[in-house]
C-alpha cells in the first residue's frame, strides 16, 4: 500500500468511516484493540481469502466470522457453522462433502454435504484444532484443490465457498502438540485475526455490560439498570470465559435483581474477586504487566493515540514526538501480511 501524499489521507478517512459503525455498536467493545479488530474484518471481508480466527473461549470468534460474511459480497449466501470437535470420523465424509445414492444401506438418495450447502456463502469451521486426524486429511485435500468429491461419487464438484476457521488454542502450539497438521494450518492462515481476552481490554466491560442488560430488558420487557458500584467488581475479575462468561454472570444477576443490578447480585466468584487492576488502569487500554515486551507496549501506545485523535495521523505523530513517516512505517508493520 502506497502511504505517500494524498493517498495516505484518503486511506485515513476510509479507516475512520469504515470502523465508525462497528465502534458505535460496541459489539466486542470500542477500545483501541477492538477498533483494530474491526479494521481487520473490513479489510479481509473485501477479499476471498481464507481466515483463521484465534482466541480464548468466549472471545467472540463466531461473531467475527459472521461479520466477515455479512460485510463480504457473499452476504446474501448461506452462513453455515460446523463444530469440528463433534464430527464423527465415520460420518465426516458424508456430513462435510455429501454422498451419492446407494452408497449407504437404507439411504434413499444423494445428499449434499455442508460445503455444497454453503455454496455462494461462508462455512465456519469452529474449533478446527479439534478435528479428527482422518478428517484433517480430507479437509487439506479440498483446500488445496478447491474441489470435493461426494462419498460414492467420482465426479469432482468445484468449491464455491468462503472458509473461516477458528481455534481457542495458540495455532503454533497446536501444531507442536500434534493436534493439527502444519500443512492444514498453513492453508487456513492466509489471514489471521487474534482476539484478545476480555481481561486485556477491561475498559470495554461497562459498555458490554450495558449492551447485555439491554438485550435482557428487550427479551423480558423490563427496564432494569446497572448500579455504578457494579462496574468495579466486574473490572476486578479476570473473566476466563470472556464475553460469554460476562453475559452469563449478568444474566444471573438480572434474574436476582428487582430493579437495579448491584454487586450483591453477582456470582460469588465475581463478587469476591480480589485481583483488581490498579485505579490508574481502569478504563485505560495502556496498562501493562511487568515484563511486557517493548514492541507490544509501543504498538498499544501508537494505536491508542491514533484512536484518541480519531485517526488523524499528523496529530498522532506530533503527540508521540515522531515523524509522520515513522508513524506510517509502524502502522504498516501492524497490518496483517498482504494477501497474495
Amino acid at each position: 500500500m502506497d502511504m505517500r501524499g494524498a493517498e495516505a489521507f484518503e486511506w485515513t478517512e476510509a479507516y475512520v468511516d469504515a470502523e465508525s459503525e462497528a465502534v458505535q455498536t460496541g459489539v466486542l467493545g470500542n477500545s483501541a484493540p477492538m477498533v483494530q479488530i474491526y479494521h481487520q474484518i473490513r479489510k479481509v471481508a473485501a477479499t476471498s481469502a481464507t481466515v483463521l480466527v484465534s482466541g480464548e473461549t468466549g472471545t467472540g470468534k463466531e461473531y467475527v466470522a459472521r461479520s466477515i460474511h455479512e460485510q463480504s459480497d457473499r452476504r446474501f449466501g448461506p452462513f453455515i457453522a460446523v463444530n469440528c470437535g463433534a464430527i464423527s470420523p465415520q460420518l465426516a465424509g458424508s456430513e462435510l462433502f455429501g454422498h451419492e445414492r446407494g452408497c449407504f444401506t437404507g439411504e434413499g438418495g444423494s445428499r449434499k454435504g455442508v460445503f455444497e450447502q454453503a455454496k455462494g456463502g461462508t462455512i465456519f469451521l469452529d474449533e478446527i484444532t479439534e478435528t479428527p486426524p482422518e478428517v484433517q486429511v480430507s479437509l487439506l485435500r479440498v483446500l488445496e484443490s478447491r474441489q470435493l468429491c461426494r462419498v460414492g461419487g467420482g465426479q469432482p464438484v468445484d468449491l464455491d465457498v468462503r472458509i473461516v476457521a477458528a481455534t481457542n488454542r495458540v495455532p503454533a502450539a497446536a501444531v507442536s502438540a500434534g493436534v493439527i497438521r502444519a500443512d492444514l494450518l498453513h492453508r487456513l492462515q492466509v489471514f489471521t485475526i487474534e482476539l484478545p481476552p476480555l481481561r486485556a481490554h477491561r475498559q470495554d466491560i461497562p459498555l458490554l455490560a450495558e449492551r447485555f442488560l439491554g438485550e435482557f430488558n428487550d427479551e423480558y420487557g423490563s427496564i432494569k439498570r446497572l448500579a455504578p458500584q457494579l462496574f468495579e467488581k466486574l473490572q476486578a475479575y479476570d473473566w476466563p470465559g470472556n464475553l460469554r462468561e460476562l453475559r452469563n454472570v449478568l444474566h444471573g444477576a438480572y434474574i436476582m435483581a428487582d430493579a437495579i443490578l448491584r454487586p450483591e447480585h453477582l456470582a460469588a466468584r465475581v463478587r469476591h474477586a480480589t485481583a483488581a487492576p490498579s485505579a490508574a488502569c481502569l478504563g485505560s487500554p495502556l496498562c501493562f504487566e511487568p515484563g511486557t515486551p517493548l514492541a507490544e507496549v509501543e504498538r498499544a501506545l501508537i494505536l491508542a493515540t491514533l484512536a484518541h485523535y480519531q485517526g488523524q495521523r499528523a496529530k498522532t505523530a506530533q503527540a508521540l514526538g515522531v515523524s509522520l513517516k515513522t508513524l506510517y512505517n509502524r502502522l504498516r508493520q501492524y497490518e496483517s501480511p498482504p494477501i497474495l
